[in-house]
C-alpha cells in the first residue's frame, strides 16, 4: 500500500507539467514561498553569525579574549605594572583552550605633526598574527623606535611608511616626546580601534615606561574558540585570585572581551532577536503557502478521492498520497532555497560585493559565516513544521463522501 500511495502521488505531482490545471499557480506560489523563506533564513543566520564572529575576532585581535592586569588599575590603558614571570606565563598557558599568553604594555599619548595631532594608545606586544593579517603596506615593527600605524591615522596626519612622527607622553607629570619611524600601515576595518592603537615591540614600549624586563601592563590570553571563554575565564580567575601581596591584597584582575566592550556586544545580542523574528515570519509564510496549496490540490482531486474511496481505499491511504505529494513540493522548495541562499552567501563571502560603512558597522563589507549546525537545524525545523501544519488540511479527505463526489465539478 505505501508503494501504491507513492506511485499515485508521483503521477499526480509530475502530471502537472504540460497540463493546464487550476492548482499550478498555487503550487508555483507555494514552491517560491518555500524557496524564498529558506533562502532568507539561511542568509540571515550566515550574516548575523558572520557579524558576531568577525567583530569578536577583531576585538580579540586588539585586546585578546582574556586579559590579566593589575588589581590597582584605575584607567583602561594607563595600567599599573605587574610582574610577569615565566612561571606565571606557564601557569596561564597550561589551561585547556588557551592558545597563547603574551605580555603587553600600553601607554596613552598623542601623535603630533606640524599640521595635525591625534590622541592614541601605544601598545607593545610580541603577538603579531592578527596585525600581520591586516597589514596593507610596509612591514611589522622589528627595530627599536619602529611603529605600526593604521591607514586612517596616517591619512589624517598625512604620514606614509618611512616617515617619522613625534609621540608625546605624560611621565611623572612631565611631558616627554619620542620619535617613531613608521615601519608599516594596517587596516582592520574596525575604526574604533584603528583610530586608537599604535603598535610597537614589547622592548620599545618597556623603554617608554622605564620598566624592568619583568614588568608589563598585563597578559593577553588568546583562546582556540570564543565559545570556550566562560570555562577558560573561570580557570584563569581561580588560578590568579590567590596571588596576593605582602599586605594580603590581590595582585591580579581578570577581565574578558565582553566586559571590556559591553556596548558592542549588547548591540550584537540584539541581532539575535532579529534572527528569531525573521525565522518565525519566514516559517509562517512557508507554512501558509504549503497549507493553501495542499487544500487546493485536495479540492481539485476530489473526484479522484471519491473514486479511490469507492474502490475501497481508506482515508489514511488517501491522506498518504497527498502528504507524499506535498513532501515532494517541500523537498523541492527546501532544496532550491538552500541552493539560492548558500550561493548568495558564497558569492558575498568570496567577492565582498555588498559594502558597509565601517564607522557604523565596524566592518567594510557584509560578513558571512557558514554555521553548519544552524543551517542543518533550519532545514530540519522547516521540514518538520511544514509536515506538522499539513496534518490539519489533510483531514479534509475524511469529510469527502464518495456517494456525493460524482456530482462535484
Amino acid at each position: 500500500m505505501p508503494n501504491n500511495a507513492f506511485k499515485i502521488a508521483s503521477r499526480l505531482y509530475f502530471s502537472q507539467k504540460g497540463k493546464k490545471r487550476q492548482s499550478r499557480p498555487a503550487v508555483r506560489v507555494a514552491l517560491i514561498g518555500m524557496m524564498v523563506g529558506v533562502a532568507v533564513m539561511l542568509l540571515t543566520v550566515c550574516i548575523v553569525v558572520g557579524f558576531k564572529q568577525t567583530i569578536t575576532n577583531k576585538i580579540a585581535g586588539f585586546g585578546a579574549h582574556i586579559q590579566v592586569v593589575s588589581f590597582e588599575t584605575n584607567d583602561t590603558y594607563d595600567l599599573h605594572p605587574i610582574e610577569v614571570t615565566d612561571s606565571l606565563l606557564k601557569q596561564l598557558s597550561r589551561f585547556e583552550h588557551v592558545v597563547s599568553a603574551t605580555p603587553f604594555i600600553t601607554k596613552p599619548g598623542m601623535l603630533k605633526t606640524d599640521s595635525a595631532f591625534q590622541g592614541m594608545v601605544l601598545k607593545g606586544t610580541d603577538e603579531w598574527a592578527f596585525f600581520a593579517s591586516c597589514l596593507t603596506e610596509g612591514e611589522l615593527p622589528k627595530q627599536p623606535n619602529e611603529v605600526l600605524l593604521s591607514t586612517s591615522v596616517a591619512r589624517q596626519l598625512q604620514l606614509q611608511v618611512g616617515h617619522s612622527v613625534l609621540n608625546y607622553f605624560i611621565d611623572n607629570k612631565d611631558v616627554k616626546a619620542r620619535k617613531w619611524t613608521i615601519s608599516g600601515l594596517y587596516d582592520s576595518g574596525f575604526s574604533q580601534y584603528d583610530d586608537l592603537f599604535v603598535l610597537t615591540t614589547l622592548p620599545t614600549a618597556r623603554q617608554v615606561q622605564h620598566w624592568s624586563d619583568s614588568l608589563c601592563s598585563g597578559v593577553d590570553i588568546r583562546l582556540d574558540d570564543v565559545a570556550n571563554l566562560e570555562q577558560a575565564y573561570d580557570d584563569i580567575y581561580f588560578a590568579t585570585v590567590n596571588h596576593v601581596d605582602e599586605d594580603g591584597y590581590a595582585l591580579y584582575f581578570v577581565e574578558n572581551l565582553y566586559e571590556k566592550n559591553p556596548k558592542i556586544f549588547m548591540w550584537l545580542d540584539l541581532l539575535d532577536m532579529n534572527v528569531v523574528i525573521i525565522i518565525v515570519l519566514m516559517l509562517l509564510v512557508a507554512g501558509f503557502t504549503i497549507v493553501s496549496s495542499l487544500i487546493i490540490l485536495i479540492l481539485e482531486s476530489v473526484q479522484l478521492i471519491g473514486t479511490l474511496k469507492a474502490l475501497g481505499a481508506n482515508n489514511r491511504f488517501i491522506r498518504h498520497i497527498f502528504l507524499i505529494q506535498a513532501a515532494m513540493l517541500i523537498g523541492k522548495g527546501v532544496l532550491w532555497g538552500n541552493i539560492v541562499g548558500l550561493l548568495i552567501a558564497a558569492v558575498q563571502y568570496w567577492g565582498h560585493l555588498i559594502p558597509l560603512e565601517a564607522a557604523t558597522y565596524y566592518v567594510d563589507t557584509v560578513p558571512i559565516a557558514f554555521p553548519w549546525g544552524w543551517i542543518v537545524a533550519i532545514n530540519a525545523i522547516t521540514v518538520l513544521l511544514s509536515f506538522t501544519v499539513l496534518l490539519l488540511p489533510s483531514m479534509i479527505i475524511s469529510k469527502i463522501n464518495p456517494a456525493k463526489v460524482m456530482h462535484f465539478e
